[in-house]
C-alpha cells in the first residue's frame, strides 16, 4: 500500500514489468542453483564415486535434477501462474527431457570429443553443459510451461 496526495491509501501500482523478469530470473536462478547442485552431486558420486560410465552418470544425474526442479519451479519460481494440469507436467518433463539430450550431447562433445575427462575437467564440461542447456529452460519454461493466466486463453 501506498499513500497518494490526499492521504489515502491506495494500492500499490503494479511491478514494472523488468522488475518482475529480474525476480523471475533471480528465482529461476534459486531454484535452478539447487537443481544444480543436485545434478553435481549425483554425478561425481556416480562418475568419480561408483565409477559409472560417464554418459550415465551424466543423464541420471540431469534427470533427478529435473525431478527436483520441478517441484522448485512449481511451489517457488511460478507458484503463481502453475495450475498443475497435466498439460503443464508434460511440457515441463517434455522440455526438460529436450534440456537433458542438449545437456548430455554438449556433455558428450567435451568428455569424450575433447578428451576432458579428469575430475576437474569433467565438472567443467558438466558445468558448461548445464548453463547452456538452462538458458534453454529458461526461455521455455517461462514461455510456454508456466505461462501467465492471460496467455492460457
Amino acid at each position: 500500500m501506498t499513500v497518494n496526495l490526499s492521504g489515502e491509501r491506495v494500492a500499490a501500482p503494479a511491478a514494472r514489468p523488468v522488475r518482475r523478469v529480474v525476480l523471475e530470473v533471480m528465482n529461476f536462478a534459486l531454484v535452478g542453483g539447487s537443481g544444480v547442485a543436485v545434478n553435481f552431486l549425483v554425478f561425481n558420486v556416480l562418475l568419480h564415486g561408483l565409477h559409472r560410465a560417464a554418459m550415465v552418470a551424466t543423464v541420471l544425474a540431469s534427470l533427478v535434477a529435473m525431478g527436483t526442479n520441478y517441484l522448485g519451479f512449481r511451489y517457488f519460481t511460478y507458484r503463481d501462474r502453475a495450475s498443475r494440469t497435466r498439460r503443464q507436467i508434460a511440457l515441463f518433463f517434455v522440455f526438460s527431457g529436450i534440456g537433458v539430450a542438449m545437456e548430455s550431447g554438449l556433455f558428450y562433445a567435451g568428455y569424450h570429443g575433447l578428451g576432458l575427462v579428469g575430475p576437474f575437467e569433467s565438472n567443467v564440461v558438466k558445468a558448461a553443459s548445464i548453463m547452456l542447456a538452462s538458458a534453454f529452460r529458461f526461455l521455455v519454461c517461462r514461455t510456454w510451461v508456466f505461462q501467465h493466466d492471460a496467455h492460457r486463453a
